[in-house]
């Protein structure tokens, strides 16, 4: 079971949220735009033209973020001489890979303590791989997207509590282990990075992450694969897919269709077009607030000159970074599921956590208490039981997928496309020997018992924030049984 998941408050954030403090949050909200920060920018493309008629294609990729993205491109890569169609509902980006934080990460296991729980003898080959991952990706951005704000000075996990000193202790002990370049830092030293009178301690993991704007790597990898001749469809939503002899027709809701032998579905946390996804995930739904750049005066206060990636190291998390233009992005703290696994575009807004986001980001830098939010937004993560994204199979391996991200896709997309790509055009890539990739995630069960167990484990890990960490009975037998769940 990860160490982390959403919801509830600590014993600390409980005192974050007087009604004072509420009352000036939902003030500086006032005016908050709903748009995404990332997708709120001049330089956003023009959106393309719908796809019109009846196409045939050697590759279909239905969805427009990161991991279709991702997929274009290698595929253009290794089959230039391919048709490539590449359609999308909305416009590119819009989801989850212009609605996260903007960490970039190398982990493909969920964190390490994910990682050493469930794939103890791979965890080596798993972190290698992941790193190399992370470096393909800053080629990637400094290639095509060198405005995407590539920030390489790595994450912290913040200590709120005794108990989170002690576990991150623990970790710093192992992480180097499987070459990671950590400092433990005690509170005085952690306030020569960032400053806040909250934190207790922190560990400062210097080599396995990038802070970015994501829209924008995304737009530069949309802007190559075009060049390399691939066709883009956006407003183009796929209703469902259909065998018509060795092909798959991908048909869209106006009428207009793609046959092509090979498919892959880059859906992530949008209603599965195969039957088979609907085990494997769950939509859980997650808030972001940003503020107005921020003065020097205001900046010089709290220090974070090298501008990491900053989280809180209990159950219950926020996770927030310096934008380029000076703006605190803030996340996380509410993982909202929806009975039926439904996903709506009107649950993007909620005002009640983002003004409980606002308190706490005032609670954690006092001296900013007051300052205008410019923008709130929320936005669906693709959650599995074990935290990581898994690769499947349909229609008799004519359709490839990957589901289950879990809060970690900007970095995990580029090597889950990887794989996609090479059962595509049928050169298998080495990472699929390991047990992460050969073995699926326990599936959720059917409502209400879905929903049920979720809100059991949302509120158990709560619990568990207010009593040193420790684990109930539900949270040790969701760990003997190797499930849980995150965002």
């Amino acid at each position: 079971m990860t160490v982390r998941s959403s919801g509830g408050g600590t014993s600390v954030r409980r005192t974050w949220e007087r009604p004072e403090l509420l009352r000036v949050a939902e003030g500086a909200l006032a005016h908050a735009s709903t748009m995404p920060l990332w997708l709120d920018d001049p330089a956003r493309p023009a959106a393309t033209p719908p796809l019109e008629g009846q196409v045939t294609a050697d590759l279909v990729i239905v969805g427009g973020g990161l991991l279709g993205l991702w997929s274009a491109l290698l595929a253009a890569e290794r089959r230039p001489e391919w048709e490539i169609v590449l359609v999308e509902g909305g416009r590119i980006a819009a989801a989850a890979s212009g609605r996260n934080g903007g960490f970039c990460e190398a982990s493909l296991t969920h964190g390490l303590a994910n990682g050493l729980a469930r794939w103890p003898d791979e965890l080596s080959e798993l972190e290698r791989l992941g790193e190399e991952n992370l470096a393909a990706i800053r080629a990637a951005a400094e290639r095509y997207a060198a405005n995407c704000d590539l920030v390489d000075s790595g994450t912290i996990d913040v200590a709120l509590e005794d108990w989170q000193l002690d576990e991150l202790a623990e970790l710093a002990e192992v992480a180097p282990r499987y070459g990671h370049d950590v400092v433990l830092l005690e509170r005085e030293a952690l306030s020569a990075e960032v400053r806040s009178p909250s934190y207790r301690g922190g560990l400062w993991t210097r080599n396995r992450a990038l802070m970015l704007n994501p829209a924008r790597l995304a737009w530069g990898l949309e802007a190559a694969v075009a060049g390399m001749g691939v066709r883009i469809c956006e407003g183009t939503r796929v209703v469902g897919l259909s065998s018509e002899g060795p092909f798959v027709v991908v048909e869209t809701g106006s009428g207009a269709s793609v046959r092509a032998s090979r498919v892959i579905l880059a859906t992530n946390a949008a209603a599965p077009l195969v039957a088979s996804a609907r085990w494997r995930f769950v939509p859980v739904y997650d808030y972001v607030v940003a503020t107005r750049p921020l003065a020097a005066s205001e900046r010089a206060e709290i220090g974070w000159e090298r501008r990491q990636g900053i989280s809180d190291a209990g159950n219950q998390f926020h996770y927030y970074h310096l934008s380029e233009d000076g703006r605190i992005v803030f996340g996380g703290y509410d993982a909202v599921y929806h009975y039926g696994s439904v996903a709506r575009p009107r649950y993007e807004g909620r005002s009640p956590t983002h003004v409980r986001l606002v308190a706490h980001l005032y609670a954690t830098f006092p001296g900013l208490e007051g300052v205008e939010i410019s923008h709130a937004w929320g936005g669906a993560i693709d959650t599995s039981t074990r935290f990581v994204a898994s690769v499947h199979r349909a229609f008799g391996g004519r359709v490839h997928y990957a589901v289950g991200f879990t809060g970690l896709g900007v970095g995990a997309t580029r090597l889950y496309a990887s794989v996609l790509v090479g059962r595509a055009i049928g050169e298998p890539h080495p990472a699929e020997r390991l047990r992460l990739f050969r073995e699926g995630p326990v599936p959720f069960p059917p409502e209400p018992l879905r929903w049920i167990g979720i809100e059991l484990t949302r509120r158990s890990l709560a619990w568990a924030d207010d009593h040193g960490g420790r684990r109930n009975v539900w949270l040790r037998a969701l760990d003997r049984f190797g499930v849980g769940f995150d965002s």
